[in-house]
Parts: structure tokens; C-alpha cells; sequence
């Protein structure tokens, strides 16, 4: 399985999401990025957008964003 997870160490909202992978033994890599939106062009090239918690999965060809969307996602596909 090939996830990554892009998380801003302090970010309450990626926290939520690594959690949940780690509670469902989730295998996924973690990929820290800048503090500054303006630093954040790895996210903002596989996303489209700066803000984080963004989650790839390749295995399914998704990317998304908004920790809401990402949870969702997590039940119903990874759970």
C-alpha cells in the first residue's frame, strides 16, 4: 500500500488523521511540511492547494484534502 500523508507537526486536524491510521494500523508515510503556506509547494503540486492534512493513496489514484473528507474516506476504504 502506498500512502502518504502531508501533516504540519502541531496540526490539531492532521493529528485527527494520523491517529486514525495509526489505530487502524494503517501503513503510511509521513511527509512533514513548512509552517509557512508560502514554503508548502511539494503539497500545493500534488494537491493543488497548501493546506494540509492532505492524504495520497496511489494504490487508488486519490488525493484529497480536509481532515473531514480524509476520515470519511479512511472508514469506508481503509477501515
Amino acid at each position: 500500500m502506498s500512502i502518504t500523508l502531508y501533516q504540519l507537526d502541531g496540526c490539531p486536524y492532521c493529528e485527527k488523521v494520523a491517529d486514525r491510521l495509526d489505530e487502524l494500523d494503517v501503513d503510511y508515510e509521513t511527509a512533514w511540511t513548512d509552517a509557512m503556506h508560502s514554503d508548502r509547494n511539494e503539497v500545493k503540486r500534488v494537491s493543488g492547494q497548501r493546506g494540509v492534512p492532505v492524504l495520497v493513496d496511489e494504490d487508488r489514484g486519490v488525493t484529497m484534502s480536509e481532515s473531514a473528507n480524509i476520515l470519511e474516506y479512511v472508514e469506508r476504504t481503509l477501515a
